[in-house]
């Protein structure tokens, strides 16, 4: 799993960067400008987004698949002075900014911060509408990664990346492969009205800030083991899953707020929405969370009912779950959901086996 990016440089092996970047800091000081320098990135938040996820391009995506690339391209190249739609990670990208003013006022030299990067396998040509678009809505990316038709996985943790975001669902489990935090994105069917202040961010539990562990007892013995098991090894934590150390650092990031007292007006509120039983299976749950140091705000076991009316109430800028008929919930009803392709859920469809293809020797 992707880990906390480390503070000493010494340990690193790092010290010539650390000179070269605090010359390049002291240049950029010195420069008069409205726009916030891109933090370092050994000490960033790296989220990493693809371009079909920041941006809704599926007319273009048509032509790509229809027509070939170079008629993709020249119809970039026409129409680069039209800003793109908004995409799925638009407003999550937007509250990550809002995020970085609250910090950068209260904390004006420190470099813990988000980093957008745009990662993406579009060609360079096409750079220029995708640059025309971010500063049309005013967004702060400034690291742009174009591989030209190439799987961009593989910069991945050249650029440090906490967490990546795309719509090709190979790609997300090529990373995950890699250990790190990724997710499918899906833009939700109805419009949603979601805060502009703070960044909302819901989690599943099992097969994602958690090993899949216990789901695989449910799917292979039934619920009545499952409840035998979790309380046999209550006091025993779970293993994480793929995005317990992006759970670590919007945490590491929660606690700076608190630090200035600011906890009843943090920007950053983190949900787990489980479908596990809060009596028959909560507890390891919680005292997981306990064991690792971190904080949850708000937990809301359902007992296998709908988690969508949830999620609509909550309004989060982003649902992370392993299983495709929670995300479809979650679109129905408003939500942009992102779903995390990892653990035994991957083989079963509402609660059957799919029927694997059978590999040819």
């Amino acid at each position: 799993m992707s880990e906390l990016k480390p503070n000493d440089s010494a340990a690193t092996g790092d010290s010539g960067d650390e000179t070269d970047w605090i010359a390049a800091k002291k240049f950029f000081d010195n420069l008069k400008t409205k726009v916030p320098r891109p933090p370092k990135p050994k000490f960033a938040v790296t989220i990493a987004v693809s371009s079909r996820t920041l941006f809704n391009m599926v007319a273009e995506r048509k032509i790509y698949e229809q027509d070939g690339v170079e008629k993709y391209v020249a119809y970039q190249l026409e129409h680069e002075n039209e800003p793109l739609k908004p995409g799925a990670a638009f407003p999550f990208v937007k509250a990550l900014m809002n995020v970085n003013s609250r910090l950068r006022e209260l904390y004006p030299d420190s470099e813990e911060l988000f980093d957008i990067v745009l990662m993406t396998n579009n060609h360079a040509q096409v750079g220029v509408r995708l640059i025309n678009s971010i500063n049309h809505y005013g967004l702060t990316i400034e690291r742009f990664c174009m591989t030209g038709g190439k799987s961009p996985i593989g910069y991945l943790k050249a650029y440090m990346t906490n967490l990546y975001l795309s719509k090709d669902s190979e790609k997300v489990t090529e990373a995950i492969e890699e250990g790190i935090a990724a997710a499918t994105m899906f833009m939700q069917k109805t419009d949603t009205q979601l805060s502009d202040t703070q960044l909302k961010v819901a989690f599943d539990g099992d097969a994602v800030l958690f090993s899949d562990e216990s789901e695989i007892i449910v799917k292979q013995h039934g619920l009545d083991t499952f409840f035998e098991h979790e309380k046999k090894f209550e006091n025993k934590p779970l293993a994480q899953g793929p995005l317990k150390c992006f759970l670590e650092v919007l945490g590491k990031l929660q606690r700076k707020f608190y630090a200035k007292n600011e906890r009843m007006n943090c920007p950053i509120r983190t949900y787990l929405v489980t479908a596990r039983s809060a009596a028959s299976s909560g507890a390891r749950v919680l005292k997981t969370l306990r064991s690792w140091g971190l904080e949850i705000d708000e937990a809301l076991f359902l007992a296998g009912a709908p988690k969508g009316p949830l999620l609509q109430k909550i309004k989060p800028h982003i649902f992370f779950d392993d299983q495709m008929f929670h995300i479809e919930g979650a679109k129905e009803l408003g939500t942009i959901a992102a779903h995390v392709p990892y653990g035994i859920g991957q083989k079963y469809r509402k609660g059957k086996l799919i029927e694997q293809p059978v590999k040819k020797e």
